[in-house]
């Protein structure tokens, strides 16, 4: 009877280790996108960073994928507020401004939100590599970025005005004022040209007419 019962406490066993074996590997998928892990945790990172400063950036599909996760992930840490949720921010980002913008500017515009803080708006292939392109954005950004633009190109476009106008006059003076020079100077009458004279060659080691 023991063998018997160890026979079958051993085919349990086996069946229970093939069972997890088997396990399938729901969400756990990581994108590598080509580098090692300390090398993606970095760039993903700075691409974080980017995005908190400048609101929106362009990069590959693939990255603007790899990159959406970590940055909702920031702003629900900036929702929290909490000095922990400030220093799990600062570990992942590595950078106390991007942090600091992170808590006090993006955060508050989303606390309405439950999620869904960026957008990828895709823009087509890559003419180098063909690789495929997008834009990663925070959802509300038009808000807050729309506006400095159009003022920028209005002040732009007066400065060249202002520019282009100097130009037209100063080209306009010269040929108001060539027209008077031309008539104020008499016509000098051209000078006779000199007739060149021969050189004289004078032989060192002898010695000339006149010492003689």
């Amino acid at each position: 009877m023991v063998p018997v019962r160890a026979e079958r406490l051993a085919k349990s066993k086996r069946q229970g280790e093939d069972h997890v074996c088997r396990v399938m590997r729901h969400q756990k998928k990581t994108v590598k996108l080509g580098r090692t892990a300390e090398h993606r945790k970095a760039l993903l990172a700075n691409q974080v960073c980017s995005l908190i400063e400048h609101q929106r950036i362009k990069t590959t599909l693939a990255k603007a994928k790899a990159v959406r996760p970590l940055a909702e992930r920031m702003v629900t840490l900036g929702k929290n507020g909490s000095i922990h949720a400030r220093r799990t921010a600062l570990a992942t980002l590595r950078q106390k401004n991007a942090v600091k913008k992170l808590f006090d500017d993006i955060a508050p515009r989303s606390v309405e939100r439950n999620g869904g803080y960026t957008r990828i708006v895709k823009l087509g292939q890559r003419k180098s590599d063909s690789a495929r392109m997008a834009f990663i954005e925070w959802v509300d950004v038009e808000k807050v970025v729309e506006e400095k633009p159009a003022e920028e190109k209005k002040a732009k476009r007066k400065e060249a005005e202002v520019k282009s106008t100097e130009t037209e006059a100063m080209r306009e003076e010269p040929t108001a004022v060539e027209p008077a020079m031309k008539e104020e100077k008499p016509a000098e009458a051209p000078a006779p040209a000199e007739e060149p004279q021969p050189k004289k060659r004078r032989w060192f080691g002898r010695k000339s007419d006149a010492e003689k």
